[in-house]
């Protein structure tokens, strides 16, 4: 070996002396470092959990809102439809109540009047159409619309005494209005 070869080589060593002895003095400082690190990463994870946790349960109640929309528009969507096919079963009540039942002669029109109203009327049970007649029942204004008040002094104040036309509810909730006469108070 030359005597730079050893020179080097005794360079190195000096070198590499101090920084054996220099990781001992700066092992506190790089424990303390290590352990905020820990801390900080630790407190992201957290972070990270709670996000994935409320991301998980925006996106389940997302799901069952639109569940509870698909639901509601099954229910709901023929709506319309059944408000427009209610003049039609008035209409027949009115026909049964303006026909002359005495005649002989009109039997089989009032029962081919009937027969098509109990059809009709089958048909929109069977689709959750429920018809409200109040008559003796109390004033709700949320489910009858009151035509007139009239003095009774033989029934309860706010009571139903007449029905010019029955409501309906579809799966529960309100159609139209039964159109009533209240008794005054």
């Amino acid at each position: 070996m030359t005597d730079q070869e050893h020179n080097d080589q005794v360079d190195t060593e000096a070198q590499s002396a101090p920084e054996t002895e220099q990781p001992a003095e700066q092992a506190p400082n790089d424990a303390e470092a290590l352990s905020a690190q820990v801390e900080t990463l630790a407190n992201a994870l957290a972070s990270a959990k709670e996000q994935t946790l409320r991301a998980q349960a925006d996106a389940q109640n997302s799901r069952r809102r639109a569940e509870q929309d698909i639901e509601k528009a099954h229910k709901f969507g023929q709506e319309k439809l059944v408000a427009d096919l209610l003049p039609v079963v008035d209409n027949l009540e009115r026909a049964l109540s303006s026909i002359d039942r005495e005649s002989e002669a009109n039997k089989p029109i009032i029962e081919g009047i009937e027969l098509t109203l109990k059809s009709f009327t089958d048909s929109l049970a069977r689709h959750q159409v429920v018809a409200l007649n109040p008559a003796g029942e109390p004033f709700d204004p949320q489910l009858h619309q009151a035509m007139t008040m009239v003095d009774n002094p033989d029934v309860e104040p706010n009571t139903v005494i007449d029905v010019f036309q029955k409501g309906y509810t579809l799966h529960g909730r309100l159609v139209r209005p039964a159109m009533v006469v209240v008794a005054k108070g």
